[in-house]
């Protein structure tokens, strides 16, 4: 990336693209315009990639483009936890409601990696590309342009910078500070719930089939998911009552595991304090428009995605994938990338997203009155029956594993390309 100065001595940069955030569906997107031949940069705010309880579900429709691109026997060399069924436990029994293991795909699991150690492989495939360059600690404070958005204002260890870019792209997460820059408010479709994540450890004597389970007591629930060293443990309660979870102290979210996930009760005590844990604010939202000229938002940066199913990673790839398929061509064709370009991402991700947002708020407003009451969770007649047909085990597996209307990556995008 050529570097120059300008009459003030503020550093000037010129690229074709520069991405704002380093997270999965960012980085992706930014590999694909790299390998495609166009000029990228990556502005991520912190340091490194190693930060605690996001998403690390890897589903079979994000193995399967690694594979595509030719990355998965690589990626998957690198410890991870193969899921492969997704379970709800309660007083009523045992329920699999998603059976990945009979997907016909080589990837029949979610593979449960810690989100960093994906974004770190990300990161070391890109910078074997020369069109790719990561800035690490870059933290954006405004936006370049007018009536087009020409780039960014970035601050780092160095002092204030600017990034002129032919098109930005916003992928810095649910509390984007680029649609704040941008004055694109986003809409709230309502939670009803909250997470107290912490980590516990992983023992070999653990049950070898705890993949992504929830365990249902009187009035929470806990999500176990899998990793090779460790427990990534979600208690679950109802919205805005973290001051009471946080008065009341650890005993209680000790005492629900030790009951509801007895294979817990041995090492529960090492949580010791809530400073331990981490509390994600669950919402759904989006923004009506995805885009302004030279400006696309992407993830959730346009699009709030709960972690009910797991399957934020997966849709921020997907809008990764489209608009892969939307922009180089326009990036090949040369001038500036047309609003109708980008209007074409958010009408092709945009049915997807409103799809798992929708069966995402139904699950919020059924579980909500259970939440900080006394009762237990009962899942109900119509989805006992469900969870016990193999069929449809495997056809929530299918719709969990890839989304619903998931595009491929257009052949064109790499055609030609630097391998």
């Amino acid at each position: 990336m050529r570097v120059c100065g300008d009459a003030s001595g503020v550093a000037m940069n010129r690229v074709q693209c520069c991405v704002v955030g380093g997270g999965p569906g960012g980085m992706v997107l930014a590999y694909l315009l790299a390998r495609a031949g166009v000029s990228v940069t990556v502005l991520e705010t912190h340091r490194d990639f190693d930060r605690d309880f996001r998403g690390d579900s890897l589903h079979p429709a994000t193995l399967e483009l690694m594979d595509e691109l030719g990355l998965a026997e690589e990626l998957l060399e690198l410890p991870h936890h193969k899921a492969r069924c997704f379970r709800f436990r309660t007083s009523q029994g045992i329920f699999t409601t998603t059976d990945y293991s009979r997907l016909r795909s080589r990837f029949p699991y979610v593979a449960l990696m810690p989100q960093s150690r994906f974004l770190d492989f990300l990161a070391q495939q890109a910078t074997a590309i020369p069109e790719f360059r990561l800035r690490m600690g870059s933290k954006v404070i405004g936006l370049l342009g007018r009536d087009r958005v020409a780039g960014v204002r970035f601050r780092d260890e160095t002092g204030e910078h600017e990034l002129r870019a032919d098109m930005v792209i916003a992928a810095d997460g649910r509390f984007s500070r680029m649609r704040r820059l941008a004055d694109m408010p986003v809409q709230s479709l309502g939670a009803g719930s909250d997470v107290v994540w912490f980590r516990l450890p992983h023992r070999p004597e653990d049950p070898p089939d705890a993949d992504l389970d929830l365990y249902f007591g009187r009035g929470h629930y806990a999500a176990v998911l899998g990793q090779p060293a460790s427990w990534q443990v979600g208690y679950t309660i109802a919205k805005g009552s973290y001051p009471q979870v946080r008065a009341a102290g650890a005993e209680p979210v000790r005492a629900f595991l030790a009951r509801h996930v007895p294979w817990l009760a041995d090492r529960v005590e090492l949580l010791t304090d809530l400073n331990q844990t981490t509390l994600l604010s669950v919402d759904i939202a989006r923004v009506s428009r995805w885009y302004r000229p030279g400006l696309l938002l992407l993830g959730d940066a346009a699009h709030v995605i709960s972690p009910v199913g797991g399957n934020g990673i997966l849709m921020a790839i997907q809008d990764a994938v489209a608009s892969a398929n939307v922009l180089v061509p326009a990036f090949r064709a040369g001038g500036p990338i047309a609003q109708d370009s980008l209007a074409e991402v958010q009408r092709v991700r945009e049915p997807a997203i409103k799809h798992v947002q929708q069966q995402q708020v139904r699950t919020e407003q059924r579980v909500a009155p259970f939440l900080g009451s006394e009762q237990e969770f009962d899942p109900g007649v119509v989805f006992r029956m469900v969870t016990s047909i193999p069929f449809l085990r495997r056809r929530s597996a299918r719709s969990n594993a890839y989304g619903p209307f998931p595009p491929t990556l257009d052949p064109a995008v790499l055609s030609g390309a630097r391998q």
